[in-house]
């Protein structure tokens, strides 16, 4: 079984769309995103510098808009995503993944993330706030030190790796006393996502989902929240705005893939983060970070080795 995955806020690096800007179609798919997000995202995936990228309401379109150009290339008959059996994404990459199962259009997709991006970008802008991944570490001393600082554990991704988020002072506490034989690494993100500081940015965008029209899943999706296995649109949507101040369990989701039998893993660009966990999350699963084009005949290799409609799980399926 398949499971495509799409990454979020920290992925994206320095001009790592240029080689898929030499694909006339991913140009012109992500000149017609970026049209909706209101950002040049081809400038944002070629040329800015790392400070401009890591802007949240610069990276989150930026990582939503890549996912979203890079679909088409992956099968001739645009039909990519009815291949898999399951499908995720890790924070902001959740709105890449319900786009994908035709939860929500392009268009509203890329509204979405550009006022998720502006509101989280204004809460953090009330308090310095950041993020910082623990690798390694006893996960019950690792939650005991957490809390001693006043901080959140934002992502509990698996494979031995929490991040937190709070303050800089709490952060920098934390860094100067870290978990026993654990190594603390500050992420380069500008805000504490998935924390009650994200707050303001729940009740905008809970307001902005009213218009938007939703459909079920072509796909099943697997949720951050709980690693829940979703099949109603209404209920992506809701867990997509409450999201942005909840923790992320993509050590749940990981789980879930598991239960499901998922035999290989493809990640859509900004590529790198997800295959990293799932090679010690999941091991024995085949998989492909798709980095640039060069990857595309892997890519398409896998679809037809793992990607089986008849595979996917049911809509009556429970794990």
């Amino acid at each position: 079984m398949l499971v495509i995955v799409c990454p979020g806020q920290g992925s994206q690096t320095p001009g790592f769309l240029a080689p898929w800007l030499e694909l006339p179609a991913f140009r012109e798919r992500l000149e017609s995103l970026s049209d909706v997000a209101g950002l040049d995202l081809v400038a944002h995936g070629t040329t800015s510098d790392a400070d401009t990228i890591k802007d949240t309401a610069v990276a989150q379109p930026l990582i939503v808009g890549a996912g979203l150009a890079a679909v088409p290339t992956l099968a001739s008959n645009g039909e990519f995503a009815s291949h898999a059996g399951a499908a995720a994404g890790h924070s902001v990459g959740e709105i890449t993944a319900a786009a994908l199962a035709g939860v929500l259009t392009d268009g509203d997709a890329m509204s979405f993330v550009r006022e998720r991006g502006r509101g989280m970008a204004a809460a953090s802008a009330v308090t310095a706030t950041g993020m910082s991944a623990v690798l390694g570490g006893d996960p019950a001393e690792v939650e005991q030190v957490l809390d001693k600082h006043g901080l959140t554990a934002a992502n509990a991704n698996g494979a031995g790796q929490v991040v937190a988020a709070g303050t800089m002072e709490q952060l920098a506490a934390l860094a100067a006393e870290p978990p026993a034989k654990a190594r603390v690494i500050a992420l380069q993100v500008a805000g504490a996502f998935h924390t009650h500081h994200m707050a303001p940015a729940v009740t905008a965008l809970g307001e902005q989902v009213q218009s938007f029209t939703v459909g079920d899943p072509t796909i099943p999706l697997v949720s951050n929240a709980d690693g829940a296995v979703l099949h109603d649109g209404r209920d992506v949507l809701a867990r997509l705005v409450s999201q942005v101040s909840s923790p992320v369990r993509w050590d749940l989701c990981m789980r879930t893939f598991a239960d499901l039998g998922v035999t290989g893993l493809i990640e859509l660009p900004p590529a790198g983060t997800l295959v990293g966990l799932a090679k010690r999350g999941l091991p024995g699963v085949e998989t492909l970070a798709l980095k640039t084009p060069d990857d595309l005949e892997a890519a398409q290799r896998m679809i037809r080795e793992h990607g089986s409609a008849a595979g996917s799980p049911t809509a009556d399926q429970e794990v």
